[in-house]
C-alpha cells in the first residue's frame, strides 16, 4: 500500500549539488529527506570552479535560496572567444556566475541543514537493496544500514547507486580531453570587466576571467588520445605540470603562458568523461539524477545546472504521482531527451578545443565563427529552460 507524500522518508545519496537541492524541494512536499554524504567531513575548499547558467539560479530562485548560495559567486556577463593570436572569434551574450565548486556546494548544503535538513558524513555506500515496492535499504561501509521508502542516487560520475542498481549498465566514456584549473594572481592581467575570455590555441584551450577581488579563475583542456589513470596524473608534481601546460601554449598570446607561469599554488587535473546514455535510471524504489544518470563534459558548462533542474522535476513527478515508481517513470520520459542532447551537444564542443596541426587549426578558425553562432542559438535554448514549481506535471 502506498503511503501519502508525508509519510514519506526519502534516502538521498551524495551532499554535492543535486542531493541539497532535492532534499529542499521533497521537503516541501512533505517528504522526510536524509542525505548521506561518504566523505568524513565537509570540504568546502574541495575543487575549483564552474559557471552556473540561468536555468540553473532559477531553480534555486524558486528555492528563494539563489542570494544566500551564490553571494561568493562573480557574473559573467558574456563568454568571448578568439584564436591563439587573440583574433575574436564569436562571443555568446549569456549570462552565468562564476563560483568555486566547495562554495557552491557549502551553501547548498548550510541551506538543507537550515532547513532541519539531516545531513550524515561519513557514510561512503556499498550497496542498495530493494525488498519490496515501498521501501529501499542503503548499507555504509561502516556497517550501518538505512531504510527508506525511496532512495535516489545524487553521488556522480563513479555512482555507486547505480551500480547498485544496474550492475551492465555502461561506465562513463573518456571524451579525449584532459582538463586543469587553477587560481591565480597576477596584476599585469587587466580586470575582465564580467568578461570570460575562451582561447583557441595551437595546442589546446584556455579560459579565464579575472573577478573584481583580482583573483584569477582559468582552466586548461588539451587533446590526449588514451585516458591517464588517477594514478599517473597524481604522480605529476605541480611543478612538472605548469611546465607541461606552458610548453603547450608557448605560441599563444603572452597572458595565456603569464597566467600559468604565475600560479603557484595547485593545479588541478583529470581526465574529462561523459556517460551518453543509460538503458534507464531507475529501478524499483531507487532513481539517479544528475551525473549519476548522465554526466556531462563540461564544455558546456551545464553539470551544476543540470542537476538543479533533476532535481526540481523529480520533486513535482514525486508530488503529483501517487506511485514511487510511476513519478521516476515521469521523470525519466520528461529530462531523458534535453539532458542527452546536452551530452552530445557538449562532446561536439569539446572535440572543437584540440586540433591536431596547422591545417586542422586553419580550417578551425575558418569555420568556429559558424560553429559559435550555432552554438549561441542552441546555448539560448539551453538556459531559457525554466521549471515552473506550481504547474503540475
Amino acid at each position: 500500500m502506498n503511503q501519502s507524500a508525508s509519510d514519506r522518508k526519502a534516502l538521498i545519496v551524495g551532499c554535492g549539488v543535486a542531493g541539497p537541492v532535492l532534499a529542499l524541494y521533497l521537503q516541501r512536499i512533505g517528504i522526510t529527506p536524509v542525505i548521506y554524504e561518504g566523505r568524513p567531513e565537509p570540504r568546502d575548499d574541495a575543487g575549483f570552479f564552474l559557471n552556473l547558467a540561468e536555468n540553473g539560479t532559477d531553480v534555486l530562485e524558486t528555492l528563494g535560496i539563489r542570494e544566500e548560495v551564490l553571494k561568493d559567486g562573480h557574473e559573467s556577463s558574456r563568454l568571448v572567444f578568439q584564436n591563439h593570436k587573440q583574433k575574436q572569434l564569436g562571443e555568446n551574450p549569456s549570462e552565468t556566475v562564476l563560483i568555486k565548486r566547495g562554495l557552491l556546494t557549502k551553501g547548498l548544503r548550510e541551506a538543507a541543514i537550515d532547513q532541519g535538513i539531516t545531513v550524515e558524513f561519513g557514510k561512503h555506500l556499498t550497496d542498495v537493496q530493494i525488498p519490496h515496492e515501498d521501501m529501499a535499504i542503503a548499507y555504509f561501509d561502516d556497517g550501518t544500514e538505512a531504510h527508506g521508502n525511496f532512495l535516489v542516487g545524487c553521488d556522480g560520475i563513479h555512482s555507486q547507486t547505480r551500480r547498485s542498481i544496474l550492475p551492465n549498465a555502461p561506465d562513463p566514456e573518456y571524451t579525449g580531453i584532459i582538463d586543469s584549473g587553477a587560481f591565480t594572481r597576477n596584476d599585469s592581467i587587466p580586470p575582465s570587466e564580467g568578461v570570460m575570455l575562451m582561447t583557441f590555441g595551437v595546442d589546446g584551450f584556455f579560459g579565464y576571467q579575472k573577478v573584481p577581488t583580482g583573483e584569477i579563475y582559468w582552466f586548461e583542456n588539451h587533446e590526449r588520445k588514451k585516458a591517464p589513470d588517477r594514478a599517473e596524473l597524481d604522480g605529476i608534481s605541480p611543478a612538472e605540470w605548469k611546465e607541461k601546460l606552458l610548453r603547450l601554449h608557448k605560441d599563444d598570446y603572452d597572458e595565456v603562458t603569464e597566467i600559468i607561469r604565475s600560479t603557484d599554488g595547485e593545479i588541478g587535473k583529470w581526465p574529462v568523461y561523459d556517460l551518453p546514455s543509460l538503458p534507464t535510471w531507475h529501478q524499483g524504489t531507487v532513481c539517479l539524477i544528475g551525473d549519476a544518470a548522465h554526466t556531462t563534459s563540461p564544455h558546456v558548462g551545464q553539470g551544476a545546472s543540470l542537476a538543479m533542474e533533476d532535481a526540481i522535476v523529480l520533486a513535482k513527478c514525486l508530488r503529483d504521482t501517487e506511485v514511487v515508481q510511476d513519478a521516476f517513470e515521469t521523470f525519466e520520459s520528461i529530462r531523458r531527451d534535453r539532458v542527452e542532447e546536452i551530452v552530445k551537444m557538449s562532446r561536439e564542443t569539446g572535440n572543437q578545443k584540440a586540433p591536431s596541426n596547422l591545417v586542422t587549426r586553419k580550417v578551425r578558425d575558418l569555420v568556429l565563427p559558424f560553429f559559435l553562432k550555432r552554438g549561441v542559438e542552441n546555448f539560448e535554448q539551453i538556459y531559457s529552460y525554466r521549471v515552473d514549481w506550481n504547474e503540475p506535471v
